[in-house]
């Protein structure tokens, strides 16, 4: 970084400046330059917090790479071991950066991008053992997913929990994926001696449902909050024990990825366990079989006047109806008013009112809407704001149209990913007047959709996508609305994408890399 051009700017933008850049930069290019430069550095940035993660540039140059390490660690982390607190590191430089000095306020450390095979080698095996055991009371893993997770490799993501759970009072395991996807872990573990005696607070993925209930079984004493992304939730089959009141467990936050018919068989019951439950997060979808869409005065019967210390309540609950009849089917003002008259007034709803081919969707949640995704979109979907929502996933019998992208990319200003499953042709597809706009959408998933969203999404007339990185479709779609690679309506969305993934393996044919420049 040439610092010549800033040297003289006011010590005002000059810290806009450094906050801007990555940590990396910072302590590389412009810690030494002059004595103003590093006391602004030092003594107003935010040393409490470190993210140290090195851009992909200096981890594929080794010397680069081991060149600004050695800077950092010899020169940097000793003036400041005595601030930080807080700390975010990647692989590549986790054990000679936790080496460098004693990190006597050190108690939050964040690993990103691990590789799951790494974890009981580097954590539990490695030098930084000693650092966990004795200083670190907050762990954040996330996990970078380049192979499944399978019942023979699973069983190391719980060794790391056996292992830190003695230690911590804050666990978190995440995933960080090239795909849109997430992996989950199994434990069927039948071991119900106690894991940890300090454990507090708990973020994981899992599987199955009895994975859930295993980790509430007793064998983390001191659990208040568990925050929780199941893959699947189908009845429990295990001999768990189903029934023990969780009187520990003040705070509880489940996501449900794929749409359950358990809802009344699994679900009821664990929420009903929670007597001293102060706040839930709940984002299930759930099929029902000739019945209605779930109102406010089912929630309050089936759990909530249960939950008497809940104080705060927020919710995306989205019914499937199947086989439906259509006289039992609510209207919207019928379910807000089975939330207000159970005191919760602050709710929007979008359902069908009417069946189609015997099914109906229904959405209600709470608002603000503090959920990063919203899943099970369907075309009953009115609009709102959803400002915080980063991930949507649309599914449907009945095709999407231009019209409701248009509503999506006013209302998900934030929104970087895209997965539609939808197999219904579009009824038109003329282009409006005003181009749509998703000026942060990275991902695009639409291998289950149909052609026309392709065109939908990758036509420079009818969309325009600034950010798209990922692509994700079947290789007969991307060859029709491209026209080999020739059609120059689809050639500017495709510019900066760097990770195409297709149904089936191919060789690039003639005008592939023109057409995909970034690739």
């Amino acid at each position: 970084m040439d610092c010549s051009s800033i040297v003289h700017l006011p010590n005002e933008i000059l810290l806009y400046i450094f906050n801007k850049l990555n940590v990396i930069d910072v302590f590389y290019s412009l810690v030494g330059v002059n004595q103003r430069f590093d006391q602004l550095i030092f003594d107003f940035l935010d040393i409490d917090n470190i993210p140290c993660i090195f851009h992909q540039k200096y981890i594929n140059d080794k010397s680069q790479h081991d060149y600004i390490l050695d800077k950092i660690c010899l020169k940097i982390l000793p003036r400041i071991n005595t601030k930080i607190r807080k700390l975010t590191i990647d692989p590549y430089s986790l054990k000679r950066m936790v080496n460098a000095i004693d990190f006597p306020q050190l108690y939050s450390l964040s690993l990103l991008g691990y590789q799951i095979d790494t974890i009981s080698s580097d954590l539990i095996n490695g030098p930084i053992s000693d650092l966990l055991m004795n200083k670190i009371t907050h762990l954040t893993i996330d996990l970078n997913i380049k192979k499944e997770i399978t019942r023979e490799n699973s069983p190391m993501i719980f060794e790391a929990i056996l292992f830190f759970g003695k230690y911590l009072t804050d666990l978190k395991f995440y995933q960080v994926s090239s795909e849109s996807n997430l992996t989950f872990f199994s434990w069927n573990n039948q071991n119900k001696e106690c894991l940890s005696s300090t454990l507090n607070n708990l973020s994981i993925y899992v599987s199955n449902f009895d994975d859930c209930l295993y980790l509430l079984d007793g064998r983390f004493q001191s659990l208040s909050k568990l925050v929780i992304r199941i893959e699947m939730i189908t009845r429990s089959l295990s001999n768990i024990n189903k029934k023990e009141k969780l009187i520990k467990l003040k705070s509880f936050s489940l996501i449900c990825e794929q749409c359950t018919c358990s809802y009344e068989s699994s679900i009821v019951p664990l929420l009903r366990r929670m007597s001293n439950l102060e706040e839930l997060s709940l984002q299930i979808s759930v099929r029902r079989l000739r019945s209605t869409y779930i109102d406010g005065y089912q929630l309050f019967n089936d759990f909530l006047k249960y939950l008497t210390k809940l104080n705060k309540f927020n919710f995306n609950i989205h019914s499937y109806i199947i086989s439906g009849i259509e006289n039992n089917i609510l209207s919207n003002n019928d379910i807000r008013n089975s939330f207000i008259n159970i005191g919760y007034k602050s709710i929007d709803i979008c359902a069908d009112e009417k069946l189609t081919d015997y099914r109906a969707n229904c959405h209600v949640y709470s608002l603000p809407y503090l959920f990063d995704e919203f899943l099970f979109m369907s075309n009953c979907f009115q609009g709102g704001k959803f400002n915080n929502v980063k991930i949507l996933f649309m599914v449907d019998r009945i095709p999407f149209e231009n019209k409701l992208f248009k509503i999506i990319s006013q209302d998900f200003t934030n929104l970087k990913t895209l997965i539609i499953h939808n197999l219904e042709s579009q009824e038109s597809q003329e282009c409006s007047s005003a181009l749509i706009t998703f000026n942060n959408l990275i991902t695009l998933n639409i291998i289950d959709a149909h052609s026309d969203y392709a065109i939908q999404f990758l036509n420079e007339n009818i969309t325009y996508l600034p950010s798209l990185e990922k692509l994700i479709t079947t290789y007969d779609t991307l060859t029709h609305i491209t026209g080999y690679f020739t059609n120059d309506e689809t050639r500017r969305n495709c510019t900066k994408i760097k990770y195409l993934r297709t149904d089936i393996s191919f060789v690039r044919p003639k005008n592939f890399n023109s057409y995909f420049p970034s690739m």
